[in-house]
């Protein structure tokens, strides 16, 4: 834990973080948003007891599991709408640091209490899994649009019964993953799903910082937020990542897999 407190002080030493003290409301005084009917969009029946146990909050009861990840959606949201972003990479300087758990839970927190919608891209072609874990097989995916011209509509999944929330799955690996992240193409598609909807955030679950890919993918999001693994992240892991994705603006970070009651928890 003392070394990660340490990687932490460095980080925000560096970088804008989230400051848990400065909490606010993030819905006061708004109005929920109407039930989106979606049209082209497929949508699909995920179980609840599936979700439950790849410890989706969709799939849970309130708690606090639940509410870490509102804190660390209100501490997101300030962020992305006191710069006007809506692009957000989500990584992690080592492997198994559960940054993808992290980004679902983080998309589907903004999609169930803000008034704007969501789309999960999964843009980790190494090892794409956000499908997984709400048991859906996808008929296309990323790796479709950027080796087979598959179009962004025909890859889109809103798992039934969670409003404003849409995935783009990534569904089968690619070997030259790096390359197709830079590729034209895929800008191409970063640009798409950025300005197609002003009110969507968009958030990119990448590769871990120990693979080129998400240093290739970064200059094209707004910014990162990095997750941490509470014992198995080093401060140099952290440092170095930090130091790979200058100039990206760093968000925060995210202390994942702490004990409860450990300072620093999300």
């Amino acid at each position: 834990m003392e070394r990660i407190s340490k990687a932490l002080d460095k980080a925000l030493a560096n970088q804008t973080t989230f400051n848990v003290g400065d909490l606010q409301p993030l819905n006061q005084g708004s109005v929920r948003a109407p039930r989106i009917q979606y049209s082209r969009t497929q949508s699909v029946g995920v179980s609840r007891e599936l979700l439950r146990q790849n410890r989706i909050i969709s799939g849970m009861e309130p708690g606090p599991f639940v509410d870490a990840y509102k804190i660390l959606r209100t501490r997101v949201i300030q962020k992305l709408r006191e710069h006007n972003w809506n692009a957000l990479a989500i990584t992690s300087p080592g492997v198994n640091a559960g940054k993808t758990l992290t980004a679902i839970n983080l998309a589907l927190s903004l999609a169930l209490e803000v008034n704007q919608t969501v789309l999960l891209v999964d843009a980790n072609l190494r090892n794409p899994s956000v499908h997984k874990y709400f048991g859906i097989e996808p008929t296309h995916g990323l790796s479709d649009f950027l080796l087979d011209h598959v179009s962004i509509e025909d890859m889109l999944i809103n798992p039934k019964g969670i409003d404003r929330f849409v995935i783009l799955p990534g569904k089968r690996p690619l070997p030259d993953s790096s390359e197709m992240l830079s590729s034209p193409r895929m800008i191409e598609l970063v640009e798409e799903v950025k300005s197609r909807y002003p009110s969507r955030i968009v958030l990119f679950d990448l590769p871990h910082l120990g693979t080129s890919d998400a240093l290739a993918f970064a200059p094209y999001v707004d910014a990162a937020l990095l997750v941490l693994e509470e014992g198995k992240t080093t401060q140099d892991e952290l440092q170095q990542a930090i130091e790979h994705l200058q100039p990206k603006p760093i968000i925060g970070t995210v202390l994942n897999k702490a004990e409860a009651g450990s300072a620093g928890e999300l």
